[in-house]
């Protein structure tokens, strides 16, 4: 598949249309549909159409672990399982993986940078998601593609993520005013954030030391990433020695904000897979 699109880790309905009309049997789709409150949206909307040749992985079932006493509310999936999942989809690493969703990324995003956590090289996100594959005109289709036999390699990357101990020990850092090399990234909104409102966890508020980035801020009206100057300017704070540990609710939203920072070229960046739920689950 040949890239156009300007933002690295974004391709566009023109690129994906360009794949699927070549019969790129070297790209894979996968339809990341989901929404909060409803296990089954995802699935009734990818069954009541989806983009040709998708597969769908749910965000809870395939993309995270059973929910335990910590970890927070979407745990990383069990190894084992996941490889087993992307297999039976016909998963290689020689293949181009296209992710996309209805909600402004933030699911697809999971996917994208789950499946570079475990090895995979060429993985985009379809910038405008569902969306803007439909209102480009793009085909849709009702039918599962059958079970093709893959064999990817799961193997998680060293560096990638932090855990409740060693964010409690960063945190205290910033507490003190220490010289850290990491810096908390908080991609909830702000009413979250600060412990305003709390829809979903037991517990309001944020980790000490944390700054507040929203993903929501990334993409504009339409669910598009913003620029390219956008990104840069947003983390031009970020010193280049500083390692940013991203934080969500619960590990999903905040890959947005990794997103952004792969395209600001900061790809040091971390991911806390518990984040606040995990958090609290200690307070």
């Amino acid at each position: 598949m040949e890239k156009q699109h300007p933002l690295a880790p974004c391709v566009s309905t023109d690129d994906l249309k360009q794949a699927i009309d070549a019969r790129d049997n070297k790209t894979l789709i996968f339809d990341c549909r989901f929404a909060l409150g409803d296990p089954n949206y995802g699935l009734l909307s990818y069954e009541q159409g989806h983009i040709p040749g998708a597969y769908f992985l749910d965000i809870e079932a395939d993309l995270s672990a059973p929910v335990e006493g910590h970890g927070g509310r979407h745990p990383l999936p069990r190894i084992g399982e996941l490889q087993e999942r992307l297999r039976s989809c016909g998963l290689t690493r020689f293949h181009t993986v296209i992710v996309y969703d209805d909600q402004f990324s933030a699911y697809a995003a999971r996917a994208w940078w789950l499946l570079r956590f475990m090895g995979l090289e060429n993985v985009y996100i379809l910038d405008g998601g569902y969306k803007a594959w439909l209102d480009s005109g793009g085909s849709v289709d009702k039918r599962e593609p059958a079970p093709k036999p893959g064999n990817f390699l799961c193997r998680p990357r060293a560096g990638w993520i932090s855990d409740y101990e060693g964010i409690s020990s960063i945190s205290q850092q910033l507490q003190n005013n220490s010289n850290s090399e990491h810096l908390l990234i908080d991609a909830r909104e702000e009413k979250r954030f600060q412990g305003i409102e709390e829809p979903i966890d037991p517990v309001a508020g944020h980790i000490p030391g944390a700054n507040n980035m929203p993903w929501q801020d990334l993409v504009d009206e339409q669910g598009f990433f913003k620029p390219l100057s956008y990104h840069q300017n947003r983390w031009a704070f970020v010193e280049p020695q500083q390692v940013p540990i991203n934080y969500c609710g619960s590990g999903v939203t905040a890959c947005m904000n990794l997103v952004s920072q792969y395209i600001a070229d900061r790809q040091n960046a971390m991911l806390y897979p518990g984040s606040w739920s995990d958090w609290c689950s200690y307070l």
